[in-house]
């Protein structure tokens, strides 16, 4: 699993983290938000870092893009939207359930098979829908369920247990833990449990950046490439309608970006310019404007990033505010708050 050419694992600290937004309400600092960030040039070398991006970290949902990646490497055959769920933190559209259950199908298991935790769909109108109607949680609800199905299909295929194959020492877990490592290009510093039941591999911000630089610069073809056009194609059922990931790769072209829990995001683009983005605290707020302010910073014409500097912060109804990125990460044109 180790191989001499990966760096060490990061350094189990805490994190150093610096300020990368303000939140500036009647032309006064509220309050600071604190994280990391890293921009990554096309030569994969650091070209801008805020924070301590060095630290070991959790990407959370970040990471199933790799994740996927491993799948496929070991012989998933989905494609275009199918494989897209496969990475997706979805909103529990119909689309994304009829998608998990494709899946299952063809995988030949059902729902009782997943091993993911029941709960309701993430997107708050369609969860809202399903009180109203009365529906509970439920594993295919939850918003892991493609990467779920797609991890039991891959079991499948190898022959390989479908019970357990969540425990860390099961093969497809082992091998997902081999690509995590390739594509970070650091050995993980340590293995818990993500809040779907599936183990959570941790690395450096550094590394996530480098990870999907490398899916996104992947040769056509490669299983790097087939993630990354399978996202970019399908975004809606990585996310989901009215989620801010699709509506920036749409926006974008050639972006491919995943968010995560806990104020984690990660993008990258074609030629292999990447940026990744942790808010300590974990804040939606300015996970946004952040990831949209270190884009910037990677090259990307601003004129498309106008509807990503975050929602403005209101007083009696009206707009008193915002969240901005500090200078070092939007130094010249910073967003006007009031």
């Amino acid at each position: 699993m180790f191989s001499s050419s990966l760096a060490e694992a990061p350094t189990i600290r805490e994190p150093l983290h610096a300020p990368v937004a303000h939140l500036v309400r009647g032309g006064v600092t509220e309050g600071i938000h604190y994280g990391s960030v890293v921009v990554l040039g096309a030569d994969g070398e650091v070209e801008l870092q805020l924070g301590d991006i060095e630290a070991a970290m959790y990407p959370r949902s970040a990471l199933k893009p790799v994740q996927a990646v491993a799948m496929v490497r070991a012989g998933l055959p989905l494609d275009g939207e199918l494989l897209s769920l496969a990475a997706a933190s979805h909103s529990g559209e119909e689309r994304h359930l009829a998608g998990a259950r494709r899946i299952l199908e063809l995988a030949g298991v059902g729902e009782d098979d997943l091993r993911n935790v029941e709960d309701m769909p993430y997107d708050p109108a369609v969860r809202d829908a399903w009180t109203r109607e009365g529906r509970g949680p439920s594993r295919l609800a939850q918003n892991c369920s493609g990467k779920h199905a797609a991890m039991l299909y891959t079991c499948a295929l190898n022959g390989w247990s479908l019970d357990g194959y969540l425990d860390p020492a099961h093969p497809l877990q082992q091998a997902i833990a081999e690509i995590v490592e390739d594509l970070t290009g650091q050995r993980i510093a340590r293995v818990t449990v993500d809040g779907c039941g599936a183990p959570l591999f941790s690395v450096s911000l550094h590394g996530l950046a480098r990870a999907a630089a490398r899916i996104t610069a992947a040769a056509p073809g490669t299983p790097e490439a087939r993630v990354a056009d399978a996202m970019r194609d399908h975004a809606e059922m990585a996310s989901g309608s009215g989620r801010d990931v699709a509506a920036l790769m749409r926006a974008v072209p050639g972006l491919l970006t995943k968010d995560g829990f806990e104020g984690v995001q990660v993008a990258a683009l074609p030629d292999g310019r990447s940026v990744a983005v942790k808010i300590s605290d974990g804040a939606n707020r300015a996970r946004v404007p952040v990831t949209a302010a270190a884009l910037t910073r990677a090259g990307v014409d601003p004129a498309l990033l106008t509807g990503f500097a975050g929602e403005p912060l209101l007083g009696g109804g009206v707009p008193v505010g915002c969240v901005r990125p500090v200078r070092a990460l939007d130094p010249v044109t910073v967003q006007a708050c009031a």
